[in-house]
This record gives structure tokens, C-alpha cells and sequence, in this order.
């Protein structure tokens, strides 16, 4: 059998303003009706597959164990990283992790914001090198290239593959030139890097001991010392802080010399910026690609998408234009330069605006919340509390709040009153009382919240229990 092992911890900046660091691409509906992260886990269900492992930071935690459930994958084991460190730490923690239970354990290495529609033949290909991993190889998937790509790694390989079989992987090649990349193009025995590795846990546990050994201590410690919560496993955060933040191609597969690699023929992208997007996008004769409430006219190889509920993007005349229209900001780009949207987040950070890194909409274990209006002293909110959703018992120390319930029924305590609000009632929560919200319900419940007060910040509030054993 064989353990997927997902990395689901990127931010996908070059996908502003939809990916943000609060809330990264892998978990939007980018294309098709489940997120990137539900469409990974999708593809390596099943038999010849456990259930996955997946690693991620303690914000997005709630998140892939609710994705999951929504597509029927059990969560299984989710290893919760302190901070990230980059992939090498991350897999090595999955397969000591995994050789504890299982010496035999078998990993294949998946981000989870990649595109691959045909999920029957990916399930093929990783077949295809389970001989060459069950011989103590290490072995990466690449795709064969179709263009002069500078924006990927690349496999060169000791000979072109023959029927798509394993061969030997000479090395790792880093992001080119696009004159580079056409001669490896024409050279026929290079493939993209896709970031995906078949290998048995044991065979990279080895081989970080001979390349990267300085990594075994302080994983194996965040490992031993691990804490579970709420069904996670929390990686101890001293040891974890000491690893250092390198990438699994230059910690060992650089080095290694037990390398083979398997082309991939089917569709695949990674989706990094809008431009892929577009592309991986079916759009009418003119390249047009609209999303959302978007209207184009007279537009030519042009994206237009939008994300706000009420506001349409309109295109006239434009080509090869990306535009994105959020609820908080618009991006309007030529897609040539996507891959510089990256650098918009950066002066956004620089101005030190909320846009750069925080979704419109925040996420929560119980449910969401969105800023509908900001004043000076006061903030009106949308919040959906899930079925069975039960917020913290809470109080605010700068702020009172009136709640207007507009969708289902709320069961709501002050003080010590405890009563059931339905939609078209209110209620108010004084500044400084002990507070809480829950919905007993089957639906979603909404309800209008309003702030008054000197100081309006999420971080003006006072647990005293919370079920999601949050800080």
C-alpha cells in the first residue's frame, strides 16, 4: 500500500488577490467544483492507497480535516508543522512518522495545489515506478515538456524513457532561461520537476542520513516529542525551530545517487500564476476565459473572474489581460507578467495593508466571517456558524456587540442567561461580558454582527473555553 503524503502549507502569492497567506489557493475552487487540495487527495484514493497524510500549520488545520469530509477521505494522520521550514524537514517527519508504524511504508510526495485531470492515468504512472521504488530507488515524476517553460525545474534524464518507463535520473536542473529551456526541449531527454516522489520511508530516511544528517536530530525530536490535539499531532516547536528551512531537492535529491525518474504524458500544471490559470482554462475561439459575474466584449486571450458576490467585471477590448475582481482589491495585469504579481503582495506588505495577507473572508473551526463595513468606532459583520459550529466563551474588553440573527437559529449565552435567538431577532452583549454563540441547528446560521467600541481588533478577545482548544 501506498501513503500519500501531502504538503499543504504554501501561500501561492503569484495567485493574488484569490491566494493570500491566511487563506492559500490550494484550498479555493480554482477550477472545477473542489479545491486543489480536495482534487489531490481525490486522485490517490482508493485501492493501492491509504489514507493520506497530510501536513500543514495550525491556522489551516480545521480547514483540510473539513475538506476532506466533504469529499468522503478520511483525514487520517495530520502532522501540524510549528512553522515551515520547506519540504525536506516536512517529508522527513512524514516517513519517521510512518516507519514508527509501519517499516515497510511506501510514500508518494504530493503538493496539494497541483492540476491533473486524468486521475486514472496518474494512478498508472505511479504504478508504473513502484518497481523502481520497492528497489531502493527514489523516484520523481516529471512531465514531458510542451513549451520553453523558465518557470519550472527539470529532470535530465540519462536516456529518453521508452513506453514511459522508469529510467535513471542524471540530475536536478534549476529554473532556466528561456533559451535553455528550448535546447532541452529539443534534447527530448528532459522533463519538468513536478514535485511529486515515490519512495519507500525507509529508502529517504537513509538517504538524509548520508546527505542531509544535520535534519535527523531535530525532526526526529519534533517527532518524538509530539503532542496530539483534537485528533491532530502537533510537532514539538523547539526542536522543529532548529531544522533547517531547506527544499527536499537540494537537501538529497541533488546528491543522491539511487535516483530514477517516470514521465507523466497526461495532462498537469501547477497552477503558479493566472496565466496557467487561463490556460488550463477552456475559453471560447478568441482564448476569452471568464469566471463569476464577468462579461467580456471584443477581448482576445484574456482572463476575467470574479470573486465578489454583486460586483461585475466587465472587459471591452482587452488582450492578453488578466483581471480579478475580490471583494477588497482588484488585479489587473498583462499576463505576460504574471509571474510578477508576487511582487504587487510586496509592496502591498510595504504599505502595510491588510490586503496583502489576510482573505476577506476569515475561516474558522465553526464556521466564517467577513467585514462587511469598517468605521471609526464601529464594524459590521457577516458571520455563518456551521451546523454544530460553537464559538468560544468569550468576552471583549474594548467593544460591545449586537447580534441580529437573519438565517436559522442561534442558541446564544450572556452572562448567565442561555436562550435560543431565531432569524429576525437580536440581541446585545454588553463590553465585558462573558459571551458565546452556537448553532443547534441541521443548516448554516447567519446572523449581522455590530461592533461599537474604541478598538475593533480580532485580537480583543478573552477565552475562557473553547471546544477547538484554540489559545
Amino acid at each position: 500500500m501506498i501513503t500519500p503524503v501531502i504538503l499543504c502549507g504554501g501561500s501561492g502569492t503569484r495567485l493574488w488577490p484569490l491566494s493570500r497567506k491566511s487563506y492559500p489557493k490550494q484550498f479555493s475552487k480554482l477550477i472545477g467544483d473542489q479545491s486543489l487540495f480536495q482534487m489531490s487527495a481525490s486522485r490517490v484514493k482508493g485501492d493501492g492507497y491509504t489514507a493520506p497524510l497530510v501536513l500543514t500549520n495550525s491556522d489551516f488545520r480545521f480547514i483540510v480535516a473539513e475538506q476532506l469530509t466533504e469529499i468522503g477521505i478520511d483525514p487520517g494522520a495530520v502532522l501540524i508543522e510549528p512553522e515551515g521550514r520547506n519540504t525536506a524537514p516536512a517529508i522527513l517527519a512524514a516517513a519517521l512518522y510512518l516507519l514508527e508504524k509501519d517499516k515497510d511504508a511506501m510514500i508518494l510526495v504530493l503538493p496539494s495545489d497541483h492540476n491533473v485531470p486524468d486521475a486514472d492515468h496518474f494512478s498508472k504512472t505511479v504504478q508504473t515506478g513502484k518497481d523502481a521504488a520497492l528497489a531502493g530507488n527514489l523516484v520523481a515524476f516529471g512531465i514531458g515538456p510542451t513549451r520553453p517553460e523558465s518557470g519550472y525545474g527539470y529532470l535530465e534524464l540519462e536516456s529518453p524513457s521508452a513506453n514511459g518507463e522508469a529510467v535513471k535520473l542524471r540530475r536536478f536542473v534549476e529554473k532556466p532561461d528561456v533559451a535553455t529551456a528550448q535546447k532541452m526541449l529539443d534534447a527530448g531527454n528532459f522533463l519538468w520537476n513536478a514535485g511529486i516522489f515515490l519512495f519507500k520511508a525507509q529508502t529517504i530516511v537513509d538517504a538524509f542520513k548520508e546527505n542531509k544528517s544535520d535534519l535527523m536530530t531535530p525532526v526526529k525530536r519534533a517527532i518524538d516529542e509530539a503532542e496530539t490535539d483534537l485528533g491532530f499531532l502537533r510537532l514539538a516547536p523547539e526542536p522543529w525551530s532548529e531544522a533547517e528551512d531547506i527544499s527536499i531537492d537540494y537537501a538529497v535529491m541533488e546528491k543522491a545517487k539511487n535516483l530514477s525518474a517516470v514521465p507523466f504524458s497526461g495532462g498537469w500544471s501547477d497552477l503558479g500564476d493566472w496565466d496557467s490559470v487561463w490556460r488550463e482554462t477552456k475559453g471560447d475561439d478568441d482564448g476569452l476565459v471568464t469566471s463569476g459575474a464577468a462579461i467580456g466584449i471584443d477581448c482576445k486571450n484574456t482572463l476575467l473572474r470574479s470573486e465578489a458576490k454583486g460586483t461585475e467585471i466587465v472587459g471591452i477590448g482587452l488582450e492578453n489581460i488578466v483581471a480579478i475582481a475580490m471583494p477588497d482589491a482588484v488585479l489587473v495585469a498583462d499576463k505576460s507578467r504574471a509571474q510578477d504579481v508576487k511582487l504587487a503582495v510586496d509592496a502591498l506588505k510595504q504599505k502595510k495593508s491588510n490586503q496583502a495577507v489576510q482573505f476577506p473572508r476569515d475561516h474558522r473551526p465553526w464556521g466564517s466571517f467577513e467585514s462587511l463595513y469598517m468605521g471609526s468606532r464601529f464594524q459590521v459583520k457577516r458571520i455563518v456558524v456551521k451546523p454544530g459550529g460553537i464559538l468560544s466563551l468569550q468576552s471583549h474588553v474594548h467593544r460591545s456587540e449586537h447580534w441580529v440573527v437573519v438565517e436559522g437559529t442561534a442558541k446564544v449565552t450572556i452572562g448567565d442567561v442561555v436562550k435560543l435567538v431565531s432569524d429576525n431577532e437580536s440581541v446585545y452583549i454588553p463590553l465585558g461580558e462573558k459571551h458565546r454563540m452556537e448553532n443547534p441547528g441541521k443548516v448554516p446560521m447567519v446572523l449581522i454582527e455590530v461592533q461599537t467600541g474604541s478598538y475593533l481588533g480580532e485580537d480583543d478577545i478573552v477565552r475562557y473555553e473553547d471546544v477547538y482548544a484554540r489559545d
